[in-house]
């Protein structure tokens, strides 16, 4: 199940007696786990209640013998492990222990909330084959694509501000892929544009690009123009040497990958419309603006430029040459003609 699901079922009927949370996104797992505490302890709880674990550290058996305890004060006991791929990884030594915790899946605790986090579980094992077989693994996947925009927009809107899907697909490309640190992001926009106001492009070239979009199409229709000259004036005006241009290389390639996702929808015979849902374009001015560039670029262009600025990210992280001279360079190459 999903952390979305995760909380409807315990919204209907609170804390489950045991759950697997597996996956490498702790921002989503550490999530999980304090909703499940506080479903299980029902503020009431005290350290009698509840015990820490962690895997490798802790045996197996002795976690059971805490979760199979009888709460205090609590309407349940909650128990959790940490990094649990610990205990898969003691091969012969935790055999006895994995198999108890996969007959304990099958007749939990009903008065303990017994969770059991992975960053990734074996399901080739006893215990992840029942845990599979009784529903209780929450996945916590690190997010991608179209789901990770798709969580940008719906925390956004649960922290009181409206957000336009190109806006949080701006987001996610320059702050992701790492949650802790597109919520970070997202509570700073959300003190600066202030209390029930939307999240807009504006904000974001103040706080995490320093680019504005209007500057980063500027530069994208220098470079579809061939124009060199014009090309390095926008650069000249949109780079910050403090930060190496990388913003300004995450909104340019933002830009392009929209672009080259709009071209692609409509070589593959999709509508005006369809190809913009494609690309992420919802605005109509927007879709209109990003229709005639794409149409004037040469196909597959767009994805020559996106390896081009790929290659120019590797050299801004990893070269002493001069942020400026890499990014002039990378200009020169995305206007020559291709051949």
């Amino acid at each position: 199940m999903t952390t979305d699901e995760l909380l409807s079922v315990v919204s209907r009927t609170g804390a489950p007696p045991v759950l697997f949370i597996v996956g490498e996104e702790a921002f989503l797992a550490d999530e999980a786990v304090a909703v499940l505490r506080t479903a299980a302890l029902g503020g009431q709880g005290t350290a009698f209640d509840e015990d820490k674990f962690t895997g490798g550290e802790t045996p197996v058996l002795r976690a059971l013998s805490a979760a199979k305890t009888l709460p205090m004060l609590a309407p349940k006991r909650f128990v959790y492990v940490r990094q649990a791929e610990r205990w898969e990884g003691e091969g012969e030594n935790a055999s006895e222990g994995l198999e108890a915790l996969a007959e304990y899946i099958q007749d939990p605790s009903p008065s303990t909330c017994f969770v059991v986090v992975f960053r990734k579980l074996d399901m080739r094992r006893k215990h992840a084959l029942a845990a599979k077989k009784k529903g209780i693994i929450v996945s916590c996947e690190a997010l991608t694509g179209a789901a990770l925009v798709r969580w940008v927009e719906s925390r956004s809107r649960a922290k009181g501000h409206a957000i336009h899907h190109d806006v949080a697909e701006r987001i996610a490309a320059l702050s992701g892929p790492e949650l802790f640190v597109i919520e970070d992001v997202l509570e700073r926009l959300g003190l600066y544009v202030g209390a029930g106001n939307a999240i807009d492009d504006p904000a974001v070239a103040a706080l995490v690009t320093r680019v504005r979009l209007g500057d980063t199409w500027g530069l994208v229709d220098a470079v579809a123009q061939r124009d060199l000259a014009k090309a390095l004036s926008a650069l000249a005006d949109a780079y910050d040497p403090k930060d190496r241009g990388l913003p300004l290389l995450g909104a340019l390639a933002w830009s392009v990958r929209q672009l080259a996702k709009l071209q692609a929808g409509l070589a593959s015979g999709m509508s005006e419309g369809e190809a913009g849902k494609f690309a992420g374009i919802f605005q109509p001015s927007r879709l209109r603006e990003g229709l005639g560039r794409a149409r004037a670029m040469k196909l597959g262009e767009g994805e020559r430029w996106l390896r081009i600025l790929a290659e120019t990210d590797l050299a801004l992280k990893g070269s002493r040459r001069p942020a400026e001279a890499i990014l002039e360079d990378m200009l020169i190459r995305l206007v020559r003609k291709s051949a």
